[in-house]
């Protein structure tokens, strides 16, 4: 008897060693898998030349349900010395590894592309649709580094210069008198047809702070001329996550919904680089006059994304989501926006609001539950930007 309890005891001791043995190697191999795994966010961005439309169910105003009348036919109505809403524009699109297949970015005017960069991106109903003419987003955690990758693709040089996170000289993609090096100035301008990679780090400075929440919005654009670079179109937005709060499966801050990213702004065209393309090739011979000043005003286009009187799409949610929305401005003086949720409240750093306020190259990030269904109207509430085009219309499915 004695000798089966010895034993008993001593094939349970076995059974516990091997049950320890077993444990500590899940914990090493997490570990190692942790330690292995690349906090590296790799992305290929290609700088192109597309035709943008402004307003594509024109002549109906989609806002009011009826044609434009007079007043916003002054922005969106092409007839002789007018360009209208369609515009040729340089945006910023992602392909995959080594710039193989497009993935994202903004779709340029149906039949007026060919070949790969034809493919439907942005399409209905996409995650991406709402973005509008902005470049794709850069997603990474607090203690990720971004390495991305440039190539130029349009007629003019262009560069990658990021907004809140961390970069050397090299990295900078701005030109002027800072005393880099030569070897530190390949970044401030890439030739046409040229390619430069761009590393950026992403410490705690760069990510929310103590009363944000677990993501927020910066935005990145060309900086070489950068009023007629930003005016051209280049602009997209990087999104910065706690460090383990980004869903990886759903690229999307963990218990949020659904995250839409809205850039307010008065796009001048007349500053653009291409607005002597434009010119010729919506114009032609047509005599005009740059310095007319309805010439100019017809120019100034007030959209949310790229798109005026709420022809944005892709804004639909649910009834009691969390809604994450990301809030960007960009230009001048007059690019003061109140941005501004009919139908529904939301809470900015902890305070309840339905507007809030975004100046150039400032950003906001507010989170929204819906709990009215419907479509609903959102706008800039300065009435010069409101009545010019700044609206958009987003839709409450009911639970």
């Amino acid at each position: 008897m004695d000798r089966q309890i010895n034993q008993q005891r001593m094939e349970r001791r076995w059974l516990a060693l091997l049950s320890l043995l077993v444990g500590l190697a899940l914990i090493l191999g997490f570990a190692f898998a942790a330690a292995g795994r690349s906090d590296q966010r790799e992305y290929w961005i290609q700088a192109e030349e597309i035709l943008w439309d402004y307003a594509p169910s024109y002549p109906m105003n989609r806002m009011m349900g009826m044609p434009f009348g007079a007043e916003e036919n002054t922005f969106v109505k092409r007839r002789p010395g007018r360009i209208g809403h369609v515009y040729r524009k340089a945006v910023f699109r992602s392909y995959g590894a080594g710039y193989g297949a497009i993935l994202d970015g903004p779709r340029g005017l149906q039949g007026a592309e060919t070949g790969p960069e034809a493919s439907p991106l942005r399409r209905p109903g996409s995650r991406e649709e709402h973005l509008g003419n902005l470049g794709p987003i850069l997603r990474a955690e607090v203690g990720d580094t971004f390495v991305v990758h440039l190539r130029n693709k349009t007629r003019f040089p262009v560069s990658l210069h990021p907004h809140g996170v961390l970069y050397d000289k090299a990295s900078e993609g701005s030109p002027y008198a800072d005393g880099a090096s030569s070897m530190d100035l390949a970044d401030d301008e890439v030739a046409p047809g040229a390619s430069w990679t761009y590393k950026w780090q992403v410490p705690e400075r760069a990510g929310p702070g103590p009363n944000d929440p677990d993501s927020i919005v910066w935005p990145y654009h060309s900086h070489v001329n950068e009023v007629a670079d930003t005016s051209a179109g280049m602009v997209g937005p990087i999104i910065i996550h706690r460090k383990g709060r980004l869903d990886e499966n759903r690229r999307l801050p963990k218990g949020v919904d659904r995250e839409f990213v809205a850039l307010y702004a008065i796009t001048d065209e007349n500053k653009s680089l291409l607005h002597d393309s434009n010119i010729a090739e919506f114009i032609g011979n047509g005599s005009t006059e740059r310095t007319d000043e309805e010439f100019v005003e017809s120019n100034l286009m007030h959209g949310i994304n790229g798109f005026v009187y709420a022809d944005l799409p892709g804004l639909t949610m649910q009834q009691g989501e969390h809604v994450r929305w990301h809030l960007l401005a960009m230009g001048t003086e007059t690019d003061l926006h109140t941005p501004h949720w009919h139908g529904a409240t939301l809470l900015e750093n902890g305070k309840r609001v339905d507007t809030t306020e975004v100046l150039p190259a400032t950003s906001r990030t507010l989170d929204m539950i819906p709990d009215v269904p419907g479509v609903w109207m959102m706008h800039c509430h300065v009435n010069d930007h409101m009545v010019a085009g700044m609206q958009g219309l987003f839709t409450v499915n009911p639970r």
